[in-house]
C-alpha cells in the first residue's frame, strides 16, 4: 500500500490514494472521497489504437462499443440497464495509448458495478451478431466524426502527414476499409490479448471505506487469471526535415488552420515548458496569439494552442480560424510571424506567472468531482507511468523560466517542424 497526499499552495486540497497490485497483476488504486455518496469507478486497459497495425486498424475503438453488449452473467443491454437501474451512469473512450471504462453510482452499488466490470473483463460475449451491430456503429461513428466532418477530416489528415512511422499516424476510430475486415477471430484475439487484468489498471474515487472496497475488488477480480504479458508497441517517428501541407477540400464557411509541430512525449524535459507555451500562447483573451491575430492584425476569430499529452512523441497544436474574407494562407503567414516574434522577445514576468496560475487553475478544476480525481489518477498511471506524476506537474510548470519558453518556441515550433492543414471556402466540393 502506498499513500500519497497532495498540498497545494493556495488550497487546502489534499488526495490520499492507495495503490495495491492484485496477484493476477491488476493495479488497483483506491482514493476516498466522502463529501457526497456517489462513486466513479474506471477500467484503464493499456490498448489503444497505437497498438494496431496498418491495415488493421479501428480494433481498440471497436471494443469500446463491443465492452457494453453483455458478459456470461450479465445479458445483451444488460450493463447500461443494471448501471442505469442503480442510480447511476456509464461510458467509454478511446486514445491513440489505452480505453478507459468509467462508470458514476450511488455509493451502494459499488458490489453490482464490480460485478458488472469483472464479468466482461472475464466473459464478455463476442458474437456475429455482436460485431456486426458494433462494427456498423463505428463505421456511421467514422462517416460523422471524420469523413461529414471538416474538424474530424482536418484532424485526421494533419496526423496522417505529420506521422510516417508512428503508430499514432491513424485515428482511433479506424479507416473504414479496416472496419468492414475485422473478424470474429480477429476480434477475439484482440480481446484475449488486451483485456487481461495484468493490462489494467482499476480506480475508484468516492465515497467507500478503502479496506472494504479492495475486499470486494479481489472477490470479483482476484479469480480472473492473468493473461500473457502484453507487449507494447514500437512507436518511433524519424525527425521532420521539412513542412509539410495539406489541403482540405470540403466546404466550409469560414478559412481555417489546423498546424501541428512535431514535439515531445510527456516524459520528456521539455514538455512542462510546452505546456506553458500553449497557455502563454493562446490561454484566454490576453494570451499572446489571441492579443495578435484576433484583436490587433484582426485577422482571426479564434485561436487554440495545445500539446497533446502522450506516452510517445506527438503534436503541440494550433488551431486558428479567419474572419470572413480572410485566406487560410494569410492567417498563416501571420501565425509564423507571431511565433518568430515570440521567439525573439523575452517573455513578460507578468504573462509568465499568468499562464501558470491559469493552469494551476485548470488542474484544480479537474480535481473537483470524484470522476475528474478517478480519471487523472487513471491517466497518469497509464500514459506517464505512475499516478505520483500528477503530484509533480505545478512543480515542473513553476520552474519554467522565460528563458525556457523562448527555447523552446525556437526550438519546437517553427516551420521545419510543422504540418499544416488548411481549408478554405472556395477549396469545397473536389476529391
Amino acid at each position: 500500500m502506498l499513500v500519497v497526499l497532495l498540498a497545494t499552495r493556495a488550497a487546502a486540497l489534499t488526495l490520499t490514494v492507495e495503490r495495491h497490485e492484485l496477484r493476477n497483476g491488476m493495479r488497483v488504486l483506491l482514493h476516498e472521497d466522502h463529501s457526497a455518496p456517489v462513486v466513479s469507478s474506471y477500467v484503464f486497459y493499456r490498448v489503444g489504437s497505437s497498438y494496431e497495425d496498418y491495415g488493421h486498424t479501428g480494433l481498440a475503438h471497436l471494443f469500446e462499443h463491443m465492452m457494453f453488449n453483455g458478459s456470461k452473467k450479465f445479458g445483451p443491454g444488460a450493463f447500461d440497464d443494471v448501471i442505469e437501474g442503480s442510480g447511476g451512469s456509464t461510458n467509454g473512450y478511446t486514445t491513440r495509448d489505452f480505453t478507459a471504462y468509467l462508470n458514476d453510482f450511488p455509493s451502494e452499488a459499488l458490489p453490482v458495478v464490480l460485478d458488472l466490470e469483472s464479468d466482461r473483463m472475464a466473459h464478455l460475449l463476442i458474437t456475429p451478431q455482436n460485431l456486426a451491430q458494433e462494427r456498423g456503429i463505428v463505421m456511421e461513428e467514422r462517416r460523422l466524426r471524420i469523413d461529414n466532418s471538416v474538424s474530424g477530416t482536418m484532424y485526421e489528415d494533419l496526423y496522417l502527414q505529420s506521422f510516417v512511422e508512428s503508430s499514432y499516424r491513424w485515428h482511433p476510430v479506424g479507416f473504414m476499409a479496416d472496419l468492414q475486415r475485422i473478424t470474429l477471430a480477429s476480434a477475439t484475439r484482440f480481446f484475449r490479448t488486451y483485456y487481461v487484468p495484468n493490462n489494467a489498471t482499476l480506480v475508484l474515487a468516492g465515497d467507500f471505506e478503502a479496506a472494504k472496497a479492495l475486499t470486494l475488488v479481489k472477490q470479483y477480480f482476484e479469480g480472473i487469471p492473468r493473461g500473457r504479458p502484453v507487449v507494447p508497441p514500437v512507436v518511433v517517428e524519424p525527425l521532420q526535415a521539412g513542412e509539410r501541407r495539406v489541403t482540405v477540400r470540403k466546404p466550409a464557411e469560414l478559412p481555417a488552420l489546423l498546424v501541428g509541430y512535431q514535439a515531445v512525449s510527456v516524459q520528456h524535459p521539455d514538455r512542462p515548458a510546452l505546456d506553458v507555451a500553449a497557455k502563454l500562447l493562446a490561454g484566454g483573451r490576453s494570451a499572446f496569439l489571441t492579443e495578435r491575430l484576433v484583436r490587433d492584425e484582426e485577422i482571426a476569430t479564434t485561436v487554440e494552442a495545445d500539446l497533446t499529452w502522450s506516452k510517445f512523441q506527438d503534436l503541440f497544436v494550433i488551431e486558428a480560424q479567419a474572419r470572413p474574407g480572410g485566406t487560410a494562407a494569410a492567417l498563416l503567414q501571420s501565425l509564423t510571424a507571431a511565433l518568430r516574434a515570440l521567439g525573439e522577445r523575452t517573455v513578460d514576468e507578468r504573462e509568465l506567472a499568468r499562464a501558470k496560475r491559469q493552469m494551476r487553475a485548470d488542474y484544480v478544476r479537474g480535481l473537483q468531482r470524484v470522476s475528474g480525481k478517478a480519471n487523472q489518477l487513471g491517466f497518469f498511471d497509464v500514459v506517464f507511468g505512475d499516478y505520483r506524476a500528477m503530484f509533480a506537474l505545478e512543480a515542473q510548470w513553476n520552474a519554467v523560466t522565460a528563458a525556457d519558453v523562448q527555447r523552446v518556441v525556437r526550438t519546437y515550433l517553427v516551420p521545419a517542424r510543422r504540418t499544416v492543414a488548411a481549408v478554405d471556402p472556395g477549396m469545397g466540393g473536389g476529391g
